[in-house]
């Protein structure tokens, strides 16, 4: 690789920014296909395919073979709230390579006892968000069921660019949280960016379930193309209330 594609791959790296190093199999030039730039690319589909997956690979393009070599930041997971769901999903989520970091100002539920080897920030939302750099590789959950707690998170995640926010309750509790937010300023398109009730409906009842069906509705907007995630959209019932 060229000292050129090099730096600025590095420096898009260091960013927590996604990029595809394109590399002609029967030339050898090379070129970096930043993230943000990929719409506009001869290889467009391609690119954004690779990137959805995050694997790297060999393709075959109208103009020859060519290697993709992605470069992904590795996904994190913000819970807010240190409950019973989040026991089971950190661990879960830690299994599938997301950097998990739990968030909640109570200290008796925010405990290394009940959460070993996660990091927590026994903080409100407000003084311990802004240092985590939340950002369009972040899926961002709310649990914990107090709006002192979970709104200021939820506005916090949906100022940024997360690719899933998600908050548990029951639609009764989400037509609140719609009126609060909604009277917090934002507006009908934001909000409707909260998958609420949280998870996919898969029949979950107990902690472990509903930690299953979150980690499964967050992998589907992860890796699933938008025309492909209508096949496995909620139901109009779930069970995570």
């Amino acid at each position: 690789m060229k000292l050129d594609l090099l730096q600025a791959l590095n420096t898009e790296r260091a960013a927590r920014r996604a990029a595809v190093l394109v590399t002609d199999i029967a030339s050898g030039a090379q070129r970096l296909v930043r993230a943000a730039e990929a719409a506009a690319d001869p290889l467009a589909d391609l690119v954004a395919q690779h990137l959805r997956t995050g694997k790297s690979g060999m393709a075959e393009t109208p103009a020859g073979r060519v290697f993709l070599t992605v470069h992904v930041p590795p996904p994190r997971l913000v819970v807010i709230g240190a409950v019973h769901i989040s026991q089971a999903l950190a661990p879960m989520a830690k299994l599938l390579g997301y950097d998990v970091t739990i968030v909640d100002p109570r200290t008796a539920f925010a405990s290394p006892e009940r959460f070993p080897d996660v990091p927590l920030i026994a903080e409100w939302p407000d003084v311990a968000l802004p240092p985590l750099g939340v950002d369009r590789y972040t899926a961002f959950v709310a649990l914990t069921h107090d709006p002192k707690i979970d709104d200021p998170a939820l506005l916090h995640a949906l100022a940024r660019d997360c690719f899933y926010v998600g908050a548990l309750g029951s639609r009764k509790t989400h037509a609140r949280r719609v009126e609060r937010l909604t009277a917090a300023g934002l507006d009908a398109a934001t909000i409707a960016r909260i998958h609420a009730p949280i998870g996919l409906s898969i029949g979950a009842v107990s902690p472990p379930e509903i930690a299953v069906s979150i980690l499964a509705e967050i992998t589907a907007r992860l890796r699933l193309p938008a025309e492909a995630r209508a096949s496995v959209e909620p139901a109009p019932e779930k069970a995570a209330s």
